[in-house]
Protein backbone atom coordinates (compact mmCIF):
# COMPACT_ATOMS: atom_id res chain seq x y z
CA UNK A 1 0.00 0.00 0.00
CA UNK A 2 1.32 3.74 -1.10
CA UNK A 3 1.50 5.83 2.43
CA UNK A 4 0.22 9.63 0.58
CA UNK A 5 1.38 12.05 2.73
CA UNK A 6 0.37 16.16 1.66
CA UNK A 7 2.55 19.45 1.59
CA UNK A 8 0.77 20.67 4.68
CA UNK A 9 1.55 17.29 6.89
CA UNK A 10 5.19 17.19 5.99
CA UNK A 11 5.01 21.13 6.82
CA UNK A 12 3.62 20.04 10.12
CA UNK A 13 6.68 17.76 10.59
CA UNK A 14 8.60 20.58 10.27
CA UNK A 15 10.56 19.40 6.97
CA UNK A 16 11.99 21.86 4.23
CA UNK A 17 12.00 21.25 0.79
CA UNK A 18 14.13 22.76 -1.70
CA UNK A 19 12.91 26.06 -2.47
CA UNK A 20 12.59 27.14 1.57
CA UNK A 21 16.18 25.53 1.81
CA UNK A 22 17.37 27.60 -1.43
CA UNK A 23 15.58 31.32 -0.22
CA UNK A 24 15.25 31.16 3.51
CA UNK A 25 18.61 29.59 4.14
CA UNK A 26 20.81 29.42 1.45
CA UNK A 27 20.16 32.61 -0.33
CA UNK A 28 19.77 34.91 2.85
CA UNK A 29 22.84 33.33 4.55
CA UNK A 30 25.27 31.92 1.67
CA UNK A 31 26.99 35.25 0.05
CA UNK A 32 27.98 34.35 -3.81
CA UNK A 33 30.99 35.45 -3.53
CA UNK A 34 32.48 32.66 -0.89
CA UNK A 35 30.78 29.50 -2.98
CA UNK A 36 34.32 28.83 -4.71
CA UNK A 37 35.65 28.39 -1.37
CA UNK A 38 33.71 25.37 -1.09
CA UNK A 39 33.11 24.56 -4.66
CA UNK A 40 36.76 24.00 -5.37
CA UNK A 41 37.62 20.97 -3.52
CA UNK A 42 41.31 21.70 -3.83
CA UNK A 43 40.80 25.72 -2.79
CA UNK A 44 38.68 24.14 0.59
CA UNK A 45 42.22 21.53 1.19
CA UNK A 46 44.08 25.17 1.06
CA UNK A 47 42.37 26.61 3.71
CA UNK A 48 41.45 24.24 6.17
CA UNK A 49 45.57 23.99 6.08
CA UNK A 50 45.49 27.97 6.59
CA UNK A 51 42.77 27.21 9.43
CA UNK A 52 44.46 24.38 11.67
CA UNK A 53 42.07 21.80 10.17
CA UNK A 54 42.84 18.64 9.29
CA UNK A 55 42.02 17.17 5.60
CA UNK A 56 43.55 14.06 3.80
CA UNK A 57 47.32 14.60 2.67
CA UNK A 58 47.38 15.92 -0.71
CA UNK A 59 49.35 14.17 -3.00
CA UNK A 60 49.57 16.38 -5.84
CA UNK A 61 47.49 18.11 -8.86
CA UNK A 62 47.48 17.62 -12.40
CA UNK A 63 45.91 20.81 -14.26
CA UNK A 64 46.65 20.58 -17.97
CA UNK A 65 46.14 17.51 -20.29
CA UNK A 66 49.92 17.66 -20.95
CA UNK A 67 50.54 16.85 -17.30
CA UNK A 68 48.49 13.64 -17.73
CA UNK A 69 51.43 11.38 -18.44
CA UNK A 70 52.70 12.20 -15.08
CA UNK A 71 50.22 10.84 -13.14
CA UNK A 72 52.04 6.87 -12.81
CA UNK A 73 54.92 9.72 -11.47
CA UNK A 74 52.87 11.18 -9.29
CA UNK A 75 51.91 8.16 -7.35
CA UNK A 76 54.62 6.06 -7.11
CA UNK A 77 55.34 4.85 -3.65
CA UNK A 78 51.89 5.52 -2.72
CA UNK A 79 50.26 1.99 -1.69
CA UNK A 80 46.59 3.83 -2.49
CA UNK A 81 45.35 6.84 -3.36
CA UNK A 82 42.27 8.84 -4.57
CA UNK A 83 42.05 10.88 -7.61
CA UNK A 84 39.27 13.34 -7.42
CA UNK A 85 37.66 16.39 -9.55
CA UNK A 86 38.56 19.36 -8.13
CA UNK A 87 35.19 20.64 -8.91
CA UNK A 88 33.10 17.55 -8.86
CA UNK A 89 29.46 16.81 -7.05
CA UNK A 90 27.81 13.99 -5.99
CA UNK A 91 30.62 11.85 -5.61
CA UNK A 92 31.34 11.77 -9.98
CA UNK A 93 34.41 11.15 -11.17
CA UNK A 94 36.03 9.75 -7.93
CA UNK A 95 38.22 7.04 -8.33
CA UNK A 96 39.93 5.29 -5.23
CA UNK A 97 42.65 3.06 -5.94
CA UNK A 98 43.28 1.08 -2.97
CA UNK A 99 46.39 -1.11 -3.85
CA UNK A 100 49.08 -1.03 -6.27
CA UNK A 101 50.06 -4.54 -7.49
CA UNK A 102 53.03 -4.43 -9.81
CA UNK A 103 51.56 -2.07 -12.78
CA UNK A 104 47.72 -2.50 -12.04
CA UNK A 105 45.82 -0.02 -9.98
CA UNK A 106 43.21 -1.64 -8.15
CA UNK A 107 39.65 -0.51 -7.02
CA UNK A 108 38.21 -1.37 -3.50
CA UNK A 109 35.94 -3.85 -6.14
CA UNK A 110 39.11 -5.75 -7.09
CA UNK A 111 38.60 -4.19 -10.55
CA UNK A 112 42.25 -3.81 -12.46
CA UNK A 113 43.04 -0.53 -14.00
CA UNK A 114 46.44 -0.19 -16.37
CA UNK A 115 48.12 2.98 -16.20
CA UNK A 116 46.33 4.24 -19.47
CA UNK A 117 43.20 3.83 -18.15
CA UNK A 118 44.25 5.67 -15.33
CA UNK A 119 45.72 8.30 -17.58
CA UNK A 120 42.25 8.79 -19.36
CA UNK A 121 40.38 9.25 -15.87
CA UNK A 122 42.39 12.49 -15.03
CA UNK A 123 42.09 13.39 -19.09
CA UNK A 124 38.39 13.24 -18.37
CA UNK A 125 38.39 15.05 -15.14
CA UNK A 126 40.85 17.85 -16.69
CA UNK A 127 37.80 18.33 -19.63
CA UNK A 128 35.02 18.75 -17.02
CA UNK A 129 33.34 15.62 -17.66
CA UNK A 130 33.00 15.64 -13.88
CA UNK A 131 32.77 19.33 -12.71
CA UNK A 132 29.64 21.78 -12.00
CA UNK A 133 28.41 23.02 -15.61
CA UNK A 134 31.34 21.08 -17.02
CA UNK A 135 33.87 23.68 -16.70
CA UNK A 136 37.61 22.63 -17.38
CA UNK A 137 38.80 21.29 -14.35
CA UNK A 138 41.85 19.82 -11.90
CA UNK A 139 42.32 16.82 -10.53
CA UNK A 140 43.35 16.03 -7.18
CA UNK A 141 45.47 13.23 -5.62
CA UNK A 142 44.97 12.72 -2.16
CA UNK A 143 46.28 10.30 0.38
CA UNK A 144 43.56 7.09 1.09
CA UNK A 145 41.93 7.45 4.35
CA UNK A 146 42.27 4.68 7.06
CA UNK A 147 39.15 4.57 8.41
CA UNK A 148 38.65 3.60 11.85
CA UNK A 149 38.83 -0.10 12.46
CA UNK A 150 35.55 0.64 14.40
CA UNK A 151 33.42 0.91 11.41
CA UNK A 152 34.45 -1.95 9.03
CA UNK A 153 31.24 -3.74 9.71
CA UNK A 154 29.20 -1.13 8.54
CA UNK A 155 30.33 -0.26 5.19
CA UNK A 156 30.89 -1.86 2.09
CA UNK A 157 33.88 -1.32 0.10
CA UNK A 158 34.20 2.41 0.67
CA UNK A 159 34.89 5.00 3.24
CA UNK A 160 31.79 6.01 5.68
CA UNK A 161 31.60 9.81 5.96
CA UNK A 162 29.50 11.71 8.46
CA UNK A 163 27.11 14.65 7.36
CA UNK A 164 26.37 17.78 9.54
CA UNK A 165 24.61 20.34 8.97
CA UNK A 166 25.93 23.62 9.97
CA UNK A 167 23.45 26.74 10.39
CA UNK A 168 25.41 30.12 11.59
CA UNK A 169 28.14 28.07 13.18
CA UNK A 170 25.92 25.46 15.18
CA UNK A 171 25.81 21.77 14.53
CA UNK A 172 21.99 21.12 13.15
CA UNK A 173 21.74 17.98 12.26
CA UNK A 174 24.03 14.57 11.38
CA UNK A 175 23.82 11.27 9.66
CA UNK A 176 26.53 8.42 8.73
CA UNK A 177 26.74 7.40 4.89
CA UNK A 178 27.86 3.88 4.52
CA UNK A 179 28.26 2.34 1.18
CA UNK A 180 27.29 -0.29 -0.57
CA UNK A 181 27.28 -2.80 -3.69
CA UNK A 182 24.57 -0.83 -4.98
CA UNK A 183 26.66 2.39 -4.41
CA UNK A 184 29.30 1.18 -6.27
CA UNK A 185 31.24 1.75 -2.53
CA UNK A 186 30.52 5.57 -3.01
CA UNK A 187 28.81 7.46 -0.15
CA UNK A 188 25.98 8.89 -1.84
CA UNK A 189 22.16 8.03 -0.70
CA UNK A 190 21.26 8.74 -4.08
CA UNK A 191 23.17 5.64 -5.80
CA UNK A 192 22.40 3.82 -2.97
CA UNK A 193 24.20 4.16 0.27
CA UNK A 194 22.56 3.49 3.57
CA UNK A 195 21.93 6.90 5.56
CA UNK A 196 22.26 6.52 9.64
CA UNK A 197 20.55 9.64 11.28
CA UNK A 198 22.81 10.31 14.63
CA UNK A 199 21.83 11.95 17.49
CA UNK A 200 23.96 15.29 18.03
CA UNK A 201 24.35 14.82 21.58
CA UNK A 202 25.93 11.63 21.39
CA UNK A 203 26.98 10.49 17.82
CA UNK A 204 24.80 7.55 18.59
CA UNK A 205 22.40 5.93 15.59
CA UNK A 206 18.59 6.93 15.42
CA UNK A 207 17.41 5.04 12.33
CA UNK A 208 19.06 4.04 9.00
CA UNK A 209 17.00 4.14 5.31
CA UNK A 210 18.20 3.00 2.01
CA UNK A 211 16.45 4.17 -1.27
CA UNK A 212 13.92 6.00 1.14
CA UNK A 213 12.85 3.10 3.00
CA UNK A 214 14.06 2.42 6.83
CA UNK A 215 16.82 -0.10 6.67
CA UNK A 216 18.38 -1.86 10.41
CA UNK A 217 21.15 -3.76 8.83
CA UNK A 218 23.47 -3.13 6.42
CA UNK A 219 22.69 -4.89 2.97
CA UNK A 220 25.93 -6.27 1.98
CA UNK A 221 27.55 -7.17 5.27
CA UNK A 222 24.54 -7.52 7.71
CA UNK A 223 25.58 -6.04 10.47
CA UNK A 224 22.73 -4.09 12.31
CA UNK A 225 22.58 -0.20 12.79
CA UNK A 226 21.71 0.46 16.37
CA UNK A 227 25.04 -0.30 17.72
CA UNK A 228 26.47 1.96 15.48
CA UNK A 229 28.62 5.08 17.71
CA UNK A 230 30.94 7.36 16.24
CA UNK A 231 34.30 7.68 18.11
CA UNK A 232 35.49 10.89 18.88
CA UNK A 233 31.70 12.81 18.49
CA UNK A 234 32.71 15.75 20.39
CA UNK A 235 35.84 16.71 18.66
CA UNK A 236 33.66 16.06 15.16
CA UNK A 237 31.14 18.59 16.04
CA UNK A 238 33.91 21.23 17.24
CA UNK A 239 35.78 20.71 13.94
CA UNK A 240 32.89 20.98 11.63
CA UNK A 241 31.30 23.50 13.66
CA UNK A 242 34.71 26.08 13.15
CA UNK A 243 34.11 25.22 8.93
CA UNK A 244 31.60 28.19 9.68
CA UNK A 245 34.24 30.81 10.83
CA UNK A 246 36.63 29.24 7.72
CA UNK A 247 34.40 30.21 4.94
CA UNK A 248 31.97 32.94 6.21
CA UNK A 249 28.62 30.63 4.84
CA UNK A 250 25.56 30.13 7.36
CA UNK A 251 24.19 27.20 5.69
CA UNK A 252 26.80 24.57 5.34
CA UNK A 253 27.01 20.75 4.68
CA UNK A 254 30.45 19.41 5.85
CA UNK A 255 31.81 16.24 5.26
CA UNK A 256 33.52 14.30 7.58
CA UNK A 257 35.37 11.11 8.10
CA UNK A 258 37.24 9.26 10.60
CA UNK A 259 41.05 8.16 10.18
CA UNK A 260 42.20 5.75 12.58
CA UNK A 261 45.44 8.12 12.83
CA UNK A 262 44.33 11.34 12.85
CA UNK A 263 40.64 11.36 14.09
CA UNK A 264 38.02 13.71 12.27
CA UNK A 265 39.01 14.73 9.37
CA UNK A 266 36.90 16.78 6.99
CA UNK A 267 36.48 15.26 3.71
CA UNK A 268 34.37 18.03 1.57
CA UNK A 269 32.33 21.28 2.01
CA UNK A 270 29.05 22.12 0.10
CA UNK A 271 27.08 25.03 0.51
CA UNK A 272 23.99 23.46 -1.50
CA UNK A 273 23.55 20.61 1.34
CA UNK A 274 20.56 17.83 0.34
CA UNK A 275 17.30 17.60 2.45
CA UNK A 276 17.80 13.24 2.57
CA UNK A 277 18.97 13.85 5.95
CA UNK A 278 16.06 14.87 7.57
CA UNK A 279 14.42 11.21 6.18
CA UNK A 280 17.46 9.84 7.79
CA UNK A 281 17.09 11.31 11.06
CA UNK A 282 13.50 11.28 10.77
CA UNK A 283 12.67 15.06 11.82
CA UNK A 284 12.27 18.27 9.91
CA UNK A 285 15.31 20.60 10.18
CA UNK A 286 12.78 23.32 10.28
CA UNK A 287 12.11 23.62 14.54
CA UNK A 288 15.96 23.63 14.69
CA UNK A 289 16.67 26.18 12.06
CA UNK A 290 14.10 28.60 13.96
CA UNK A 291 15.63 28.29 17.13
CA UNK A 292 19.15 28.81 16.06
CA UNK A 293 17.63 31.85 14.62
CA UNK A 294 16.70 33.10 17.96
CA UNK A 295 20.24 33.18 19.41
CA UNK A 296 22.29 35.95 19.77
CA UNK A 297 25.17 36.16 17.72
CA UNK A 298 29.08 35.77 19.29
CA UNK A 299 28.80 32.63 20.59
CA UNK A 300 32.15 30.59 20.69
CA UNK A 301 32.59 27.53 18.47
CA UNK A 302 32.29 25.74 22.41
CA UNK A 303 29.09 27.06 23.48
CA UNK A 304 27.59 26.63 20.16
CA UNK A 305 27.94 22.78 20.37
CA UNK A 306 26.95 22.77 23.74
CA UNK A 307 23.84 24.42 23.04
CA UNK A 308 23.31 21.82 20.08
CA UNK A 309 24.06 18.92 21.78
CA UNK A 310 21.32 19.84 24.71
CA UNK A 311 18.89 21.20 22.54
CA UNK A 312 18.39 18.96 19.47
CA UNK A 313 19.24 15.47 22.00
CA UNK A 314 17.02 12.55 20.87
CA UNK A 315 17.30 8.85 21.40
CA UNK A 316 17.74 5.99 18.78
CA UNK A 317 14.20 4.43 17.22
CA UNK A 318 16.81 1.72 15.42
CA UNK A 319 15.48 -1.75 17.70
CA UNK A 320 18.40 -2.43 20.15
CA UNK A 321 20.70 -5.16 18.99
CA UNK A 322 19.60 -7.48 21.58
CA UNK A 323 16.15 -7.29 20.67
CA UNK A 324 17.63 -8.49 17.62
CA UNK A 325 19.28 -10.97 18.76
CA UNK A 326 16.58 -12.36 21.05
CA UNK A 327 14.49 -12.22 18.10
CA UNK A 328 16.55 -14.45 15.80
CA UNK A 329 16.56 -17.06 18.36
CA UNK A 330 13.04 -16.97 18.85
CA UNK A 331 12.75 -17.39 15.11
CA UNK A 332 15.03 -20.32 15.31
CA UNK A 333 13.65 -22.09 18.19
CA UNK A 334 10.14 -22.23 16.06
Amino acid sequence: MVNWTTPGKLSGKGIIGMNRRNIRYIGRYNNRRLYPLVDDKLKTKLLAREHGITTPALIGTIETQFDVKHISRIVQGHAGFAIKPAKGSGGKGILVIEHVNNEAYIKPSGTRLGREALERHVSNILSGLYSLGGSPDVAVVEALINFDESLSEYTYEGVPDIRVIIFQGYPVMAMMRLSTAASDGKANLHQGAVGVGLDIATGTALRGVQFDRTRNDHPDTGHELASLRIPGWDTLLRLAARCYEMTGLGYLGTDMVLDRHHGPMLLELNARPGLAIQMANGEGLRPRLDLIEQQSAGADVETRVAFSQHHFARQGELPPVQSDISHQASVSAG
